[in-house]
């Protein structure tokens, strides 16, 4: 089995076209239908049905479609810490993160890692914690920026914990200032704007009310985080959001606490446990983890 079997066969499996798939991969179509052939040979099975042109995967070809997936990313990740000079002046690190921390976390921390390591591509994924693990299992990433706990175990990722944080309530400054601090059963009845499914900021604001006995009631849902902190600016409504990004977020904005026990996130920094993150990608982790000590110890 070669890699470029694996390529063509991604290609194909993408494309469910052998022209289409030939031309994204530079090589003459039949050239590519002789490797398919010569893998599916190997493989002593047939990985696509070709009935009447329609080209969809058999049985064998969805089960060996992911692992090729992993396969060739881990090509690429190897191909690229290989070309990695020595003083780290070239490289890249994909790294995952939930759209608040890309807000609120990261900016700083990005910063300074690129003016240590200005030749450093950095590749940011924003997704939900549950999308990311599906990303850094694949091999689709070198890191992520997760919170805990996550909906289901992933045994075969390495989490260190890099932070808690308390999550705040924010209001348009236009409108008249809530009480503080804002008892989680203070929000029943008042109009609230929801992020979309997938965010873990949604699931634990819904919890907390539930808890609290209520069901919350939404103006506007489905956005984003620079979406959501727009319409709350615009008076239709309170959000529950981490303080690092309600610290970011203008004048504009009231930020009132949450009284005691209030609620909290806990970030963790994740890879997966059976290769070792690229050069790059772990010194990006050492100005994670020494940026949040620096930081923990200035607040003490």
């Amino acid at each position: 089995m070669q890699f470029q079997q694996l390529t063509y066969f991604v290609a194909v499996a993408e494309a469910r076209h052998f022209t289409r798939a030939a031309e994204e991969v530079h090589v003459s179509q039949p050239s590519l239908s002789q490797q398919i052939r010569a893998l599916e040979k190997e493989l002593g099975a047939e990985l696509f049905s070709r009935a009447r042109g329609n080209i969809t995967l058999t049985d064998a070809g969805e089960a060996l479609l992911p692992l090729a997936r992993r396969i060739l990313a881990d090509a690429d990740t190897a191909r690229h810490e290989v070309l990695e000079l020595a003083q780290l002046r070239r490289g890249r690190v994909r790294l995952g993160a939930t759209p608040s921390l890309c807000t609120g976390l990261l900016p700083d921390v990005l910063r300074a890692f690129h003016d240590q390591h200005p030749g450093i591509q950095l590749m940011i994924e924003e997704g939900g914690s549950h999308d990311l693990v599906r990303e850094l299992a694949r091999g689709a990433l070198d890191l992520a920026l997760i919170v805990l706990p996550l909906p289901a175990p992933a045994p075969a990722l390495t989490t260190v914990e890099l932070l808690h944080e308390d999550l705040v309530v924010v209001s348009s400054a236009a409108a008249p200032a809530p009480r503080s601090p804002l008892r989680i059963a203070d929000l029943e009845g008042e109009p609230m704007v929801m992020f979309r499914h997938g965010y873990d900021l949604r699931d634990l604001t819904l919890s907390a009310c539930r808890a609290a006995g209520f069901e919350p009631y939404f103006t506007v849902e489905g956005g984003e985080m620079d979406a959501v902190l727009g319409f709350v600016r615009a008076g239709l409504g309170v959000a529950v959001v981490p303080r690092m990004v309600a610290a970011r977020a203008g004048r504009d904005l009231l930020v009132t606490p949450l009284a005691r026990p209030g609620l909290h996130r806990t970030i963790a920094l994740a890879h997966r446990s059976d290769v070792a993150p690229p050069r790059a990608a772990r010194v990006l982790q050492d100005v994670l983890l020494s940026g949040h000590t620096a930081s923990a110890s200035s607040r003490l």
